[in-house]
């Protein structure tokens, strides 16, 4: 008898499942392009370039969790601290090993095979991703070229559909979800699903509270972002209590480790200084954006977000990545043909914007004389 097959065993779906783009290695980039890893400046995966707070490394240093035995599989603790933050009732908090278990959560309890979601790109891969895992279509709505939403086709497509993505502020773009968008989407009967992961760096509030008061809304959001916590894997979502209980019965047991669920309370006891140190990545984008606009060759698109996305007329987004790698400065190319001309930057600290306002600048000049 033949042995099983590891491709034909596959489901349908899978046999033609994409690649997730995840981020390079540092270590291996840094060696290819000849630069020191310990000098690079990494913007290319919109992380917070300040770090934990102090509170969080202070508790890593000494956490002395018991970790042979298991956690609180409903993270009681966690869920409290994140209802106080956020003024919501802790059971409509779901936490989860970075949002994307949650976003693979959601297709998991409620898009099967054939099932339609809607997304609007350039968005975050990962809703295309899962939707591969599990067999669902997406249906694109792409945004206008100015990258606001094409509501009234929205709408529409949703109404055929069985969930709605939409990262607000939008990734790469760094656009908001008008309010009157989210109602008309709710009205179509789809689960509307906000990924609001860089919230915390724009001037308009969450949609928390408002999912956490009625169905057919899911808020995620994540601590890797505002709390830099991105290599411990913490995300969490805001949802009506109804379906809050039923995620935590679909969910897996015990999956967020004792650490991340650790650091995650004390970045919330912190939240004074991450919430003063988002102010100034805030204050920088726009400072960045303005220093970038002065640039005869460069068109920032305005954002709400921690990274700015920027439109090139010189060279293209991979030849300017390639140029900045060689300077020790590592960013975000996409390979989709739309954003061929484009090259998206994350917010540093002040010094290091500086430094990376002045390496463009300097190839500017290089591609306009090369």
């Amino acid at each position: 008898m033949a042995r099983f097959d590891p491709v034909e065993g596959l489901r349908p779906a899978l046999r033609t499942l994409p690649e997730y783009q995840a981020l390079e290695d540092l270590e291996e980039v840094a060696a290819r392009y000849g630069v020191d890893p310990a000098d690079v400046i990494k913007i290319d995966g919109n992380e917070n370039a300040w770090g934990p707070s102090p509170r969080v490394i202070e508790v890593l240093r000494k956490l002395d969790y018991h970790v042979e035995w298991y956690g609180d599989d409903n993270q009681t603790a966690l869920r409290a601290a994140l209802a106080g933050r956020l003024g919501v009732p802790a059971d409509c908090v779901i936490a989860g090993s970075g949002s994307d278990e949650l976003i693979d959560q959601i297709f998991r309890m409620y898009l099967g095979t054939g099932d339609a979601i809607v997304t609007a790109s350039p968005t975050f891969g990962m809703y295309a991703f899962d939707a591969s895992l599990h067999g669902a279509r997406v249906v694109d709505v792409p945004l206008r070229d100015d990258w606001t939403f094409d509501e009234d086709a929205m709408v529409a497509a949703a109404r055929e559909a069985k969930a709605v993505f939409i990262p607000s502020p939008n990734n790469p773009t760094g656009t908001l979800l008008p309010v009157t968008l989210v109602d008309r989407l709710l009205e179509t009967g789809a689960l509307l699903v906000v990924d609001e992961a860089y919230i915390e760096f724009a001037d308009v509030a969450s949609l928390a509270a408002r999912a956490a008061a009625e169905d057919g809304l899911i808020v995620l959001r994540t601590l890797s972002k505002w709390g830099a916590l991105a290599g411990l894997r913490i995300g969490y979502g805001v949802m009506s209590p109804a379906m809050a209980d039923l995620f935590r019965r679909a969910k897996q047991p015990y999956n967020v480790n004792a650490a991340a669920e650790a650091a995650a309370i004390a970045a919330i006891e912190d939240a004074a200084v991450l919430d003063e140190r988002a102010r100034i990545v805030a204050s920088e984008r726009e400072r960045v954006t303005r220093e970038l606009a002065r640039l005869e060759w460069i068109e920032p698109v305005p954002s709400q977000a921690s990274f700015v996305l920027m439109k090139l007329a010189r060279g293209d987004g991979r030849t300017l990545r390639d140029e900045l790698r060689k300077r020790g400065i590592f960013t975000r190319y996409f390979k989709s043909s739309r954003l061929r001309d484009y090259l998206r930057i994350s917010i540093a600290k002040p010094e290091q914007n500086d430094r990376v306002l002045a390496a463009i600048a300097q190839i500017g000049e290089e591609l306009a004389h090369g």
